[in-house]
């Protein structure tokens, strides 16, 4: 598929997905949200692909939706069109390989939203970020105000929702937002090491972890989670990745998971 508002870019184990329509700051459209699924979609289905990056083009990560592609089209055809696709986008997020955002301007409304069910949130020192649903006379969206509460905590959840202001990349670390902040010289550098570092663990054990802690990170019911924990510990105690570290360790040598054989 051919992408107009985005670019994909393989290197290796790592795909790096960024946002292109620099001249708006990379303000999200239906068909930008299109190409994310698509091009996140093409890294899940190519077994060299271990991790994804996505990060913006030019000076935003992006600024929130497109008012004249979003909002101004819903209030003059008086319905909502969704995301222009009938993927679920948190499943599809949470059931996708490991994804790292590597946020190197601003971000705001869906912006942030976008990127709170990713893994990781590595912030450059120009990031900001912005959840202003409430000035644009809306509230948040995409699970937002479960996921926020998760990362930050009912607190500064509360703050950065009933304020709407722009925090910086330090005080998003501060509250628990993003997981990093680096230079901004060095922002796709260290997220692609970080990626490559994640690509080198088995992929199916990845992507198994991530749906524990998905359907874990909420339960209270803890025989729940142990019942959970155990069902995919039998697969993995079968399985030829697991044989594999065992095996490469007992020869004192790196694993490979590529070809478990």
């Amino acid at each position: 598929m051919g992408y107009e508002s985005i670019t994909l870019e393989k290197q290796v184990t790592v795909g790096i997905l960024t946002l292109n329509r620099p001249e708006r700051l990379n303000a999200w459209t239906t068909e930008m949200n299109r190409e994310i699924i698509d091009a996140i979609g093409d890294c899940n289905d190519d077994p060299a692909i271990g991790a994804i990056i996505v990060t913006g083009a030019g000076r935003g990560f992006c600024a929130g939706a497109d008012i004249k592609d979003n909002f101004k089209a819903r209030i003059e055809s008086g319905r909502d069109e969704g995301g222009g696709t009938s993927v679920n986008y948190i499943d599809f997020i949470r059931q996708s390989k490991p994804i790292i955002a590597a946020v190197n301007g601003a971000a705001v409304g869906v912006g942030v939203t976008m990127m709170l069910p990713f893994d990781i949130i590595m912030a450059s020192e120009q990031a900001r970020f912005g959840l202003a649903f409430v000035k644009m006379g809306v509230v948040p969206e995409l699970a937002s105000s479960h996921f926020l509460v998760a990362r930050l905590g009912f607190g500064a959840a509360s703050e950065m929702c009933l304020t709407g202001r722009l925090y910086s990349a330090d005080e998003a670390h501060e509250f628990g937002l993003a997981n990093h902040v680096v230079p901004a010289s060095q922002l796709l550098d260290r997220a692609t090491a970080l990626a490559k570092e994640i690509a080198g663990n088995p992929s199916r054990q990845l992507r198994m972890t991530k749906s524990l802690l998905t359907r874990n990170g909420s339960e209270t019911d803890l025989n729940a989670v142990m019942k959970r924990e155990g069902e995919a510990l039998e697969e993995c105690y079968a399985s030829a990745e697991h044989k594999e570290a065992v095996q490469a360790f007992i020869e004192k040598r790196a694993p490979d998971f590529r070809n478990p054989g």
